[in-house]
């Protein structure tokens, strides 16, 4: 292995790189002029356009820019949002330029400054609503800097939508070739000209292009989208790019994800061809509308996006990429555990002695399964602002904090802001959504003990039959492999099975597996993870017509109570603008015995996504639905319109009547 420099800790000033020299030991100097801001500390120097706050430049290991020097400076390193005024569905871009600088905080060992863009009422219906402030820190020692933005809503300000906002970074092409997300996730990357035509031919959506005639041929053939490398906010804590040469490496640290929306499972963009790396605060992604807050009736907001850390660091020996991302992950978690940051200014950032904690124990009460409670093992625990159980998934404008819970159901919830919420929970293994009664209040310094809390999952009887797993994803089903003319080959044969949905063009491989007729699953013969495709997609007839779907569950009862009521439970991991119409042995009638309407707009079938936001239904069996012997219900999905209109489904369950 080649020899690593980890600058955030290191000793004596050592060598960069023939072209470049380190002192780690030199102070934090700021230099402002009329059209710069420049940041150095002896590792790296900061280049920030004033009083716009973009990253115009950063200087490291010899190189004079990271960033695309081939883009304008207001493409290179940006804050970002889309929002929309009321009424207006289409969203506006805004790269976010300052209008005012401050340096809020310079010394030997830190500096702060603040690019601020106020808003008054000259700018309704030009400008997003809001005060901003972008802060920027560079520390002595420390190899990279950290950004944090925060917005403010004032009351009584015009109404407004909120689609998205991040930081975005973009890196020269010309070095930054190897992209890394995870162990399993990393490889030499296509170059942006390779999306274009000729050498890229568009598919289905913009977002995906097949590469016909790449720079680099070891790529021909395989298809670039940058939705093939989305990741759950809770994995996604660190990924970025390498240089080979000189060897270095350009990484987007998120030491928390309080400041992130819709809770762990959340998915997000992170890197992709540009070169580009993301730090997403805010976005419909995954989940639609449901996940881009609406600010209405002059409501006062205000939120601190970030810190968020860009972290730089360089090797002697290039030959070796992974030398770079193992240092990376250690600097993550040095990330995480300084939690929250001391060093940042802004009052409307709590530091550790101003926030709470709240501890306590999850059980689970399912009588039909046990007689004793069972440990909450592995639950997911939070606190979301309040509302009802389950909405922290759809919940968008405030704080969330989130953690497993022990063997025992235990947890611990620490770094909790100020300010009150819902605790809300969720059990792999079993349905619904948990939520304590009480509205918590954290006050500075609470650490509120909670004791034995009890989930009792949605149960009316003993099970009949069940499909699946319910973990609120699709991946225990059936994921065809994928065609052979369009692979991303990062994601063939992976070591992680749960990366097989990874690849474009899945919902197709449907209609060749069943060309005539739908799926159909026969309780006790059938295996639902090689015959239960992981998704309901409309069968393909040509290129732009598409017909529904109606898939079959056949199952024998010995016997029918008569005038008892049957449940039938339908957790679904995504709907994308689908619907769910449920036929009980008669799938003629002219109304089906159970629907949901439309619901969904995640897109997480056409985005590589095994879930999108979970829904759960509990539909009522009269008995006279059923019959002794052979039954069978029908799922039809009616909406054909698109190829990207379907479900996946997380776990379905059939109970008999209640035997109390």
């Amino acid at each position: 292995m080649g020899k690593l420099r980890s600058l955030c800790c290191m000793g004596p000033p050592q060598p960069a790189s023939p072209a470049g020299t380190v002192d780690a030991t030199a102070g934090v100097r700021v230099k402002v002029s009329d059209r710069y801001v420049e940041i150095k500390n002896g590792i790296f120097e900061l280049t920030l356009s004033n009083p716009d706050g973009i990253v115009t430049g950063v200087r490291y290991n010899g190189l004079d820019n990271l960033m695309e020097i081939l883009n304008k400076e207001d493409n290179r390193g940006y804050w970002d949002l889309v929002w929309n005024p009321p009424g207006q569905k289409t969203g506006i871009f805004d790269v976010i330029k300052g209008t005012e600088f401050r340096i809020i905080y310079h010394d030997e060992n830190q500096a702060e400054v603040s690019f601020t863009r106020n808003w008054d009422p000259s700018l309704e219906g030009k400008a997003v609503p809001l005060n901003i402030d972008k802060r920027f820190i560079v520390l002595r020692g420390s190899s990279g800097f950290y950004t944090y933005g925060i917005y403010e809503h004032k009351e009584g300000w015009p109404d407004f939508g909120l689609g998205e906002t991040r930081v975005a970074f973009k890196l020269r092409k010309d070095k930054f070739h190897y992209m890394a997300l995870a162990d399993n996730r990393q490889r030499i990357m296509p170059m942006p000209d390779d999306r274009l035509p000729p050498r890229g031919q568009p598919l289905a959506y913009p977002e995906a292009v097949l590469l016909v005639d790449p720079i680099n041929p070891d790529l021909r053939g395989e298809v670039d989208d940058k939705y093939q490398y989305s990741c759950e906010d809770q994995y996604n804590n660190v990924h970025g790019w390498m240089s080979f040469d000189p060897p270095i490496g350009f990484w987007q640290i998120t030491p928390s994800d309080e400041f992130r929306t819709g809770g762990p499972l959340k998915q997000n963009l992170t890197s992709h061809v540009g070169p580009t790396t993301l730090a997403m605060f805010l976005s419909a992604h995954y989940a639609g509308d449901d996940l881009s807050p609406v600010f209405t009736n002059g409501e006062y907001w205000k939120k601190v996006h970030g810190p968020v850390f860009m972290y730089l660091n360089s090797s002697w020996d290039g030959s070796d990429p992974t030398i770079l991302w193992e240092d990376a992950k250690v600097q993550m978690m040095i990330e995480k555990e300084s939690w929250p940051y001391y060093f940042a200014f802004s009052e409307d950032f709590q530091k550790t002695e101003q926030r709470g904690s709240i501890s306590g124990r999850l059980l689970v009460r399912d009588r039909y399964i046990d007689d004793e409670d069972l440990y909450a093992s592995g639950a997911y625990v939070g606190l979301a602002l309040p509302g009802e159980a389950g909405s922290w998934q759809r919940e968008c404008k405030g704080y969330q904090f989130w953690c497993r819970a022990d063997e025992d159901g235990s947890f611990y919830i620490r770094n909790i802001v100020t300010g009150n919420y819902n605790l809300y929970a969720w059990v792999p293994g079993f349905i619904g959504d948990y939520k304590l009664d009480a509205t918590l209040t954290i006050a500075s310094g609470d650490d509120i003990y909670l004791g034995d809390l009890v989930y009792k999952p949605p149960r009316d009887g003993p099970t009949m039959w069940e499909i699946g797993v319910p973990d609120r994803s699709a991946a225990e089903f059936y994921v065809p492999d994928p065609n052979p003319n369009y692979v991303n080959r990062l994601y063939i044969n992976h070591p992680d099975s749960n990366c097989r949905f990874r690849q474009y063009g899945l919902w197709d491989r449907y209609t060749e597996l069943y060309p005539d007729s739908d799926l159909v699953y026969t309780m006790g013969q059938s295996d639902y993870s090689t015959d239960w495709f992981y998704a309901q997609v409309n069968r393909k007839v040509d290129e732009n017509t598409y017909q529904p779907t109606t898939w079959q569950i056949k199952f024998n009862l010995d016997s029918v109570s008569p005038g008892s009521t049957y449940k039938f439970r339908v957790a679904l991991a995504s709907s994308a603008r689908a619907e769910l119409q449920v036929f009980f042995n008669d799938q003629n009638r002219g109304v089906p015995h159970f629907a949901t309407g439309m619901i969904g707009r995640d897109n997480a079938i056409a985005r590589h996504g095994i879930h999108g936001l979970y829904w759960l239904f509990n539909i009522n069996v009269d008995s006279a639905w059923l019959a002794q012997g052979m039954n069978t219900i029908y799922l039809k999905q009616p909406r054909n319109q698109s190829p990207f209109q379907g479900l996946m489904y997380d776990y379905l369950r059939l109970e008999g009547p209640c035997d109390c």
